[in-house]
């Protein structure tokens, strides 16, 4: 079981330099899905060496330039390279009418389907599933209706107990039935509990994203223990003002989160280019939640759970 997100952007709306606005990529059980699609993100996914043709599913959080403005030419590449898979697009309502009418007004059209699929409201509503993994969004507190995502690795197989097989003579053709949970009868007609010959499923892994928001003191509730956390921290404590007025967060708002939700990490995100040195940022986030890092982009974050 294996979970890893690649940071394509973690700047915020102003553009700079030397960071690229809000997009990454999150690969659960080989499966790819991509976080938000600001200026630049085909490129950044050369840049990358991520292959296009893998992205099954687009993730928009709301429908800010910064999140969303590098969708169209996106959609474009995808058409000129041929595509022909369905391409799931997760976000809010307007994004369906926004893309058609980009599409259209710019003369472009794909040659494979796109499926939309609308955010609400609802807390932990799920918005995609297949056979790998599950997705849902969140609301978030921003000045345009947006949501967060929790990408969820599908429950796997309930593990065997070799010591109890051995036991009970279990023929190996029988191992997959009880890894699906179902009870097992001897020749003698006795039925074994499951439980006794199997342990359950290791925990699966998820992975949550948190951008753009204020501080929300909901937000702990629906990502509990995941293991990892994507949190924007646009301002330092010594803007904490501009960050309500603008319905932003701080790295101590994102650290606060963090330990609420008791998350295996935290990857703090969506800097603000007033900061040169970011490091004022996870110094702050540090002592309100240890496992803190700054998000860089062009960087693999991977996580395991043994099988």
């Amino acid at each position: 079981m294996t979970l890893s997100v690649t940071i394509l952007g973690c700047g915020a709306a102003t553009p700079a330099a030397t960071v690229n606005p809000s997009a990454q990529v999150v690969e659960c059980n080989g499966r790819l899905v991509l976080i938000d699609c600001g200026e630049g993100t085909q490129v950044q996914l050369r840049r990358n060496k991520i292959k296009f043709t893998r992205i099954q599913v687009v993730c928009i959080s709301h429908m800010h330039g910064d999140h969303v403005f590098g969708l169209p030419g996106l959609l474009s590449t995808f058409h000129l390279l041929g595509r022909r898979d369905p391409l799931v697009l997760i976000g809010p309502p307007a994004l369906e009418e926004w893309v058609r009418t980009t599409l259209k007004t710019s003369g472009t059209w794909t040659c494979y389907p796109l499926h939309f699929v609308a955010t609400t409201a609802e807390p932990l509503h799920r918005v995609f599933v297949d056979e790998q993994l599950s997705i849902y969004s969140f609301p978030l507190r921003h000045s345009l209706p947006t949501t967060g995502f929790k990408i969820e690795a599908e429950v796997g197989l309930r593990g065997l107990r070799p010591d109890a097989l051995a036991a009970w003579n279990v023929p190996t053709c029988d191992y997959r039935t009880l890894q699906l949970g179902r009870d097992w009868t001897n020749e003698d007609g006795v039925v074994v509990p499951n439980a006794e010959l199997t342990r359950e499923p290791v925990r699966p892994l998820a992975y949550a994203y948190a951008s753009d928001t204020a501080y929300l003191p909901e937000l702990p509730a629906w990502i509990q223990g995941v293991d990892a956390l994507y949190h924007e921290s646009t301002f330092a404590e010594e803007h904490r003002v501009l960050a309500q007025k603008t319905l932003h967060s701080t790295a101590v708002d994102a650290a606060k989160i963090a330990a609420e939700a008791g998350v295996g990490q935290l990857l703090l995100g969506h800097f603000s280019i007033r900061y040169r040195d970011r490091g004022v940022l996870l110094q702050e986030a540090l002592p309100v939640f240890e496992q803190t890092l700054l998000a860089e982009e062009g960087k693999t974050y991977r996580w395991m759970r043994k099988k």
